[in-house]
């Protein structure tokens, strides 16, 4: 199916995955109005988007998901809407976990709220993997249960649902999207990827929950913002499609090969700090079904990798004052 693409708008657009799909959308549709909706929180960052700014390609609008004259605001005139915004980081939500139902569940019902509303005639819904919980053995498909662990997937998990109630209800055309682990340049560093590398430009420890032996998937963040624009292009109204890569690594793996390029071995620079309060072993998806509609991830890691440790060197400037005032940075 081909989009009649005059005016894309993607939520959580300043943000790290969002960002990515904010250039992806600027380069498909050169001439189609590109509004980005964000919140601004401490991930969000208008560096991420700044270049398309100043080339008066994307209009960044400030404010609350959550809130509904705002969602309206943004999505007035929408042909296809991306709703990317959450809190995603895991560890916040054990004690800010309030934080992650209003941005993720009433965020994204205020968002469909207005698509409902303003007759937006398509609706692309980011979530994630980790709605179906612990996957010890194999991968999930789209139809597993959801099963949530933590604060955050659990808030993700009520998202979709409200999502499928108003497909159900008022066939809002919607698309529901569950990616594996995302690196790649401008993640807020966080997450382990980009966390390790600037520990590592700063001498610090590399702290690993647990004994590191939690395994993820990872995939590039260029490849899914290829895979988000194909859902939309061509996924089926009322589906949902899992992203996903057959590239699992264990933390402490990760903790390793990244201690690596930085000429140190693990043993002395590896720290281990309590566990979450539950912490799930392992994610894995099923990516056929989307595979089979034409979309492969392009990307591995180990390929990859250079390139993003380079940019975390180049643009360090970025993140380094995090480092003196955040406790476990």
């Amino acid at each position: 199916m081909s989009l009649n693409c005059k005016n894309v708008v993607v939520t959580g657009g300043a943000g790290f995955a969002g960002s990515h799909i904010v250039d992806l959308v600027c380069q498909r549709f050169p001439d189609a109005e590109v509004r980005v909706a964000d919140k601004m929180t401490y991930a969000g960052d208008i560096r991420n988007i700044l270049p398309l700014i100043s080339a008066n390609r994307v209009n960044l609008m400030v404010g609350d998901v959550s809130d509904t004259d705002f969602c309206h605001r943004v999505v007035k005139g929408a042909d296809l809407v991306i709703h990317a915004a959450a809190e995603s980081h895991v560890d916040n939500s054990f004690h800010s976990s309030l934080n992650f139902t209003k941005s993720n569940a009433l965020g994204t019902h205020a968002m469909v709220e207005a698509c409902r509303d303003l007759e937006v005639p398509a609706f692309v819904h980011i979530s994630t993997d980790e709605v179906y919980g612990e996957v010890i053995d194999g991968s999930a498909p789209e139809d597993a249960p959801l099963l949530p662990t933590n604060p955050y997937s659990a808030s993700k998990a009520a998202a979709e649902m409200i999502v499928r109630g108003y497909a159900q209800s008022f066939k809002l055309p919607v698309k529901i999207i569950r990616a594996n682990n995302l690196y790649g340049p401008r993640q807020y560093p966080e997450k382990i990827i980009p966390r390790f590398i600037c520990h590592m430009m700063l001498g610090r420890p590399l702290t690993l929950h647990g004994d590191g032996s939690n395994r993820r998937h990872y995939l590039a963040v260029e490849d899914f913002a290829e895979a988000v624009l194909h859902v939309a292009e061509h996924g089926t109204v009322g589906e949902t499609y899992n992203i996903g890569t057959d590239e699992e690594y264990r933390n402490i793996h990760i903790a390793e090969t990244i201690a690596g390029f930085f000429q140190k071995d693990l043993a002395s620079v590896v720290e281990y700090v309590p566990d979450r309060p539950f912490n799930d072993a392992r994610y894995s998806v099923d990516a056929s079904k989307l595979e089979r509609l034409g979309w492969k991830p392009r990307r591995r890691l180990a390929d990859n990798l250079p390139d993003v440790v380079a940019w975390y060197k180049e643009n360090f400037f970025r993140y380094e004052p995090l480092f003196g005032t955040i406790g476990d940075f």
